[in-house]
């Protein structure tokens, strides 16, 4: 059974811990939050231990294997790596929370880090763990599309934050992103295009258009100002024997063949019926993973691809700022060990 702890007693941080004190491979033993009367507040009600500090966090639980992280900071990715790098120094799994970064130096320094002590580094990319998307995977891993030929996503959701200009493209679509390269591969170009809704101060709305190296095409349509019950996540793989249709971000898909009219449909795969049941699939592979001694570089959702996300985030930032085709510098893996290969990828 795996020893765990939660840095960052926020909701998110809240249903980490609730996750892991129900999952049965593993003990919560403490939470961690600079504000110490909300890291005893949770301490208490979950019954573990409280600290104000990953120091004394690590100095406190010497057993400690697993930790999540989830600060926010700016573009709620901003205090995530001083954290982060305490807990890989000292040899302890982290689960991050998205975005990795809204700095890409350290995003890259933080995949190194884990990539050098070879200590699992995975990032919260649920969206990719529910039972729609592995299924739309499989299918797609399986030639049931055929030679993939475009990847269209709709990521929206209701979010009155307006802490930074593109606070929506960096803390919401490093799911979009991670989906469209979980889909269709690594990313070649974009090209952006943004706009406020009425009354907004930030770029709260997004529309962009992607390349993959295999020469497939995409786009993104993502929102900030959408009402309460629109899908938060919808996608539409098309290839050249077939399409699929990821109908909502849970547990609905269906398949349609290119030369026939009949269509395939799959309803409740899973039984998720809620966002929160998201984070107990995510969660719960990386514990599978943690606990089975899964190579490093095999995790799933990794920082790597955490890295990659981010990349284009900030590449579509360029494009809709500087109004042209952006290249995202991002390459095939290369071969061997691919976390290694992070510093000439990135050019760090």
């Amino acid at each position: 059974m795996l020893r765990v702890a939660v840095v960052g007693m926020g909701p998110i941080g809240r249903l980490h811990a609730q996750v892991y004190r129900d999952n049965p491979g593993t003990e919560l033993v403490a939470v961690c939050d600079l504000i110490e009367e909300r890291a005893r507040r949770s301490a208490a009600e979950l019954g573990v231990a409280a600290y104000t500090s990953v120091e004394r966090l690590l100095a406190g639980e010497r057993r400690l294997e697993l930790a999540s992280v989830a600060t926010s900071g700016a573009d709620n990715g901003g205090d995530h790596y001083a954290p982060t790098m305490a807990l890989l120094r000292a040899g302890v799994a982290v689960l991050g929370e998205k975005p990795i970064s809204n700095s890409l130096d350290e995003a890259r320094e933080m995949a190194r880090c884990a990539a050098d002590l070879s200590v699992p580094y995975g990032i919260d990319f649920n969206h990719r763990f529910t039972p729609s998307v592995q299924r739309a995977k499989q299918w797609i891993d399986a030639g049931r599309i055929g030679e993939l030929a475009m990847v269209r996503l709709r990521m929206w959701i209701a979010n009155p934050n307006e802490s930074s200009p593109w606070f929506h493209l960096r803390s919401l679509h490093p799911h979009s992103f991670d989906l469209l390269r979980f889909y269709g591969g690594e990313l070649s170009e974009v090209a952006a295009f943004a706009n406020r809704g009425a009354g907004r101060k930030i770029w709260s709305n997004v529309e962009v258009i992607v390349r993959f190296r295999s020469g497939a095409i995409g786009s993104l349509a993502g929102s900030y100002d959408a009402g309460p019950d629109w899908p938060r996540d919808l996608a539409d793989i098309t290839g050249s024997k077939g399409r699929v249709l990821v109908e909502n971000g849970y547990d609905s898909l269906s398949y349609a063949p290119r030369d026939g009219p009949q269509v395939e449909t799959q309803h409740h795969l899973g039984g998720m019926r809620s966002f929160p049941e998201t984070f107990t699939a995510r969660i719960g592979r990386f514990i599978e993973q943690v606990s089975a001694g899964v190579d490093h570089t095999e995790i799933e959702g990794s920082g790597y691809d955490a890295v990659a996300a981010q990349t284009a985030i900030e590449a579509a930032i360029t494009s809709a700022t500087e109004g042209r085709f952006v290249t995202v510098a991002t390459a095939e893996e290369p071969p061997g060990d691919l976390w290694r290969g992070l510093e000439s990828r990135y050019g760090g």
